[in-house]
């Protein structure tokens, strides 16, 4: 799954051995597409995560005998992303395919993949648009079709260190107050000064659209209009928030995990106890873990909000997508379906511990491990949550120059919140007036 802290994790982790090795014993058609009777699909991901993919594969083949696999991982997930990009070009692409977030709007608009909607509406289908959360496959949608629905979502959720709160004197716990309405963006602030006051960074936040846009979400603001027009500059809510947030990454309150520099690094920090809140995905247990802490020391809670209450925010996701021009649409609909069904995903999803279900009725697969306490707040942010809207994904480096250009120079105490989304506002009507 896609997110900002596995797209860099996935380009080291994924051995050139075994990125070979796996490419040469699935090279069994030199076109790279699959014919009749058989499925070739690609996606990146760490050794563990393509362990189980070659798992799925062969308990698909014993299932459907009459279809072969040919799998294509890719070491890096922009590597990946350029290499599809010139396949779908040449017509070599494989048949199913992962997709980014990032990515998926673009390919929509460009007419390379194959509507779904009528294949999961067949009474044969294991899967139902009505199985996922449509403010999560909207940015998959165009023209009322499905062109792709994510296999797996991870919530930007405010994870928390409950020894770092207690060594700046904070007594109230985030997930309580979360759970009695009381979680508000007062009382984070509070916490904040107080860690802040104690030597310790406040919060770290990672520089990409689902920060933007939950920002100013959560705090009652608008980004697009239904229409897709950016507001933001005109929306005195949003306005508001970005201001005073940005703030807070100016005078070092909060930090942009991005450009944190190694040994002050989140995850670093995070493991010291020297950060408040970190703000990221459910991969951020093995993070724990692998530094030799106690889950137990942390927890996770929702984005803070004026009242309270509970509100959307982001929500990484990456996407599963059939290739338009797949020689056999029917064995490619039958791979894609039962990847994304609650079995498939039950079985990719149950001892790995990176992302959630993106599809209804396998949520205890992740709220029986208790990792964190209240993991149960990750499966809420899911089914109120949102991915990046449809008409800045559907522009190529559009969300990473708006994050890059504008968010952060905003951070570093350069420039006004609203001379920031004025800015953001005009390079929005350019890119998509074309």
């Amino acid at each position: 799954m896609k997110n900002r802290k596995l797209k860099h994790a996935a380009a080291i982790s994924l051995s050139a051995a075994l990125a070979v090795g796996m490419l040469s014993a699935c090279s069994g058609d030199s076109s790279g597409t699959g014919g009749k009777g058989s499925v070739t699909w690609s996606t990146w991901g760490t050794p563990d995560e393509l362990k189980v993919f070659e798992q799925f594969n062969a308990e698909f083949e014993s299932r459907h005998p009459d279809i072969k696999i040919n799998f294509q991982p890719v070491a890096s997930y922009s590597d990946y992303h350029s290499k599809l990009n010139t396949q779908l070009t040449s017509g070599t692409a494989p048949d199913v395919f992962y997709v980014g977030d990032d990515q998926i709007a673009n390919l929509v608009v460009n007419g390379v993949l194959e509507p779904i909607d009528s294949h999961v509406a067949s009474a044969d289908s294991p899967i139902s648009l009505a199985d996922f959360s449509e403010s999560i496959y909207q940015v998959a949608q165009l023209d009322g079709q499905t062109y792709g629905l994510p296999n797996d979502v991870n919530p930007d959720a405010f994870w928390y260190d409950k020894q770092a709160l207690a060594a700046a004197g904070i007594t109230d716990d985030p997930a309580e107050l979360a759970a009695h309405d009381k979680w508000t963006t007062d009382k984070f602030f509070e916490m904040v000064d107080a860690l802040h006051g104690a030597d310790m960074t406040g919060a770290a936040f990672w520089n990409y659209w689902s920060t933007t846009d939950s920002l100013i979400v959560s705090q009652g603001g608008k980004v697009y209009d239904d229409a897709g027009k950016y507001v933001a500059n005109t929306d005195s809510a949003s306005v508001a928030a970005l201001d005073t947030w940005a703030k807070k990454f100016a005078d070092g309150q909060f930090a942009v995990a991005d450009v944190m520099p190694a040994g002050q690094d989140p995850d670093t920090l995070f493991a010291q106890h020297k950060l408040g809140f970190l703000v990221q995905g459910r991969y951020t247990v093995a993070s724990i873990e692998g530094a030799g802490n106690s889950i137990d020391d942390y927890d996770v809670v929702r984005w803070p909000t004026p009242d309270g209450k509970a509100a959307p925010s982001g929500v990484a996701s990456s996407f599963l997508a059939i290739n338009k021009n797949a020689a056999d649409k029917d064995a490619a609909f039958t791979f894609f379906s039962e990847f994304l069904s609650k079995d498939g995903q039950t079985l990719r999803l149950s001892d790995n511990g990176n992302a959630l279900p993106s599809i209804a009725g396998i949520d205890e697969i992740v709220t029986a491990t208790n990792k964190p306490g209240h993991v149960a707040s990750l499966i809420d942010m899911r089914d109120v949550g949102f991915s990046n809207f449809q008409v800045e994904a559907a522009v190529p480096g559009l969300s990473e120059q708006i994050s890059n250009d504008y968010m952060l120079p905003l951070y570093q105490g350069k420039g006004s919140a609203q001379e920031t989304l004025d800015h953001i506002a005009e390079l929005v009507t350019q890119k998509t007036s074309k």
